[in-house]
């Protein structure tokens, strides 16, 4: 936009407040759905249902969590020309490092995988 030789500053404020607008909405929109989860897996009676429930919820919303973290630290910040290396660490974070961590956040709800990971820690540890 600067190569414009214009005045980029309404654009700028523009992009800022639809981008700001767009991602405050979607996490309004999921932080009520995990409300209304929460709420429902408190009214599960076993321990054993909760505890399973919260795993599930956990994974996902750590997911949530980092994606939309960055996504906020990319697009909701002023710039600057420290902002645009800043800006490629974070759009490589999001674009390729949050997809990539989503098989290993959801696999470890599988007990086959988190025995194999503390098995592999472990030879580590004691390898040493």
């Amino acid at each position: 936009m600067v190569l414009a030789c214009s005045d980029t500053y309404v654009k700028e404020t523009a992009m800022f407040v639809v981008a700001g607008a767009n991602l405050t909405c979607s996490l309004t929109i999921i932080l009520i759905a995990y409300i209304f989860i929460f709420s429902a897996i408190l009214r599960i009676r076993s321990a054993e249902g909760r505890h399973k429930a919260f795993s599930t919820c956990g994974s996902h919303l750590t997911a949530v969590t980092i994606f939309y973290g960055t996504l906020f630290c990319m697009h909701l910040r002023p710039p600057s020309e420290a902002s645009v290396e800043q800006g490629k660490i974070v759009a490589v974070f999001y674009t390729f490092v949050s997809p990539m961590l989503n098989p290993l956040i959801y696999s470890f709800r599988n007990k086959d995988v988190k025995s194999a990971v503390r098995k592999v820690i472990q030879k580590k540890l004691f390898a040493q």
